[in-house]
């Protein structure tokens, strides 16, 4: 046997001896290497085919690719081998104990606006939805909002299809500016009684600020019945502020005005920071607002086909936002649009 042929066989006994010995998967790469790369024994050995003889090249030639083969299809079997044997060091043990994964939670304005909603719920009031795209007279005719004011400006308020329409035509398609729409449309279709809470996006042509976005939230309500009075109203915010702020908040009205309640009122709780003694975040005065609200105009009653000399009702509105910047002591309002998990995770 040429000399060449007796180290090829040798160089498969050793290489098969060695794999034998590899328990993983980085071992048998490493031998790999070694036997076949680029620079390894088995291209080495190739290379002196040059060498042998010309009456004995065919025979070595075909040692050597014998060789190579074998080599090959022992590799290819540890490596299934090997890798058989990881899969089943991982598959699944139903013995071991579980692992805990940490879980994300729902966002500060989520949390209110259903805290917000469950507190109306126990008072026996209903959840009615609406669309964000609302027409001029759903959002402003119906409410008793005058043609010249400010609210209604393309300023103030985001409006589609001005090619075509004006910003007063009662059809203009608009984002609503605050979720009262979606009692006009509740009123519509249901005679009195009626007792609703209207949770819901809004949209407002605002520069973003502390206080401010062109994006928020609101929960307003509405009841309507015979004999509804202030007094009902005051309770309904008092029992809210107790729940949402603590058994120790109070409420105190002072008036204002809204075109489509009268009286109206702004509704204020003591502020939860210093309870009521002043504070900065309440300005020293001790109260927050949280609220607009009042008695339902006549001429919403009338617009929707309600009698107003025998129905009477209150409604009320407040920022989410502005609750949860309450609730959790928060001093700006794009903290909660930012999207930190530094900051979220605190709730």
């Amino acid at each position: 046997m040429i000399a060449l042929e007796q180290e090829l066989h040798s160089l498969l006994a050793e290489a098969t001896t060695a794999l034998d010995n590899v328990q993983t998967l980085p071992e048998l790469e490493e031998l790999k290497g070694r036997v076949m790369g680029r620079k390894g024994t088995l291209p080495a050995l190739m290379a002196q085919l040059g060498q042998v003889p010309a009456a004995d090249k065919p025979v070595v030639g075909k040692t050597i690719n014998a060789v190579k083969q074998q080599l090959q299809n022992a590799f290819e079997t540890r490596t299934g081998q090997l890798q058989a044997a990881g899969t089943s060091r991982r598959a699944l043990d139903v013995s071991l104990p579980g692992r805990t994964r940490p879980l994300g939670h729902k966002h500060p304005i989520t949390q209110v606006m259903e805290d917000a909603v469950a507190i109306f719920r126990r008072m026996g009031f209903i959840v009615a939805d609406g669309p964000d795209l609302e027409s001029v007279w759903h959002n402003f005719d119906a409410l008793n909002s005058p043609q010249e004011h400010p609210s209604r400006t393309p300023e103030d308020t985001f409006y589609f299809d001005l090619d075509r329409k004006h910003w007063l035509d009662s059809d203009t398609t608009i984002l609503r500016t605050h979720t009262s729409p979606v009692q006009i449309r509740y009123m519509l279709k249901q005679k009195p009684p009626v007792r609703i809470v209207c949770p819901g996006r809004c949209y407002r042509r605002d520069t973003p600020d502390a206080t401010h976005g062109m994006s928020f939230h609101q929960i307003e309500g509405l009841y309507v019945d015979r004999n509804v009075s202030l007094a009902d109203l005051k309770g309904t915010l008092a029992l809210y502020a107790q729940e949402m702020f603590g058994k120790d908040a109070k409420v105190r009205f002072r008036p204002h005005f809204f075109p489509f309640t009268e009286p109206s009122v702004e509704c204020d709780a003591s502020c939860i920071i210093c309870n009521g003694k002043g504070c900065r975040v309440c300005k020293g005065s001790g109260w927050l607002e949280i609220a607009g609200a009042g008695m339902v105009n006549p001429e919403v009653f009338r617009n929707v086909g309600y009698d107003p000399e025998i129905t009477t009702g209150y409604a009320f509105g407040m920022g989410i936002e502005r609750i949860a910047m309450i609730k959790y002591a928060i001093s700006d309002l794009r903290l909660l649009y930012d999207n930190d998990l530094r900051f979220l995770h605190q709730f």
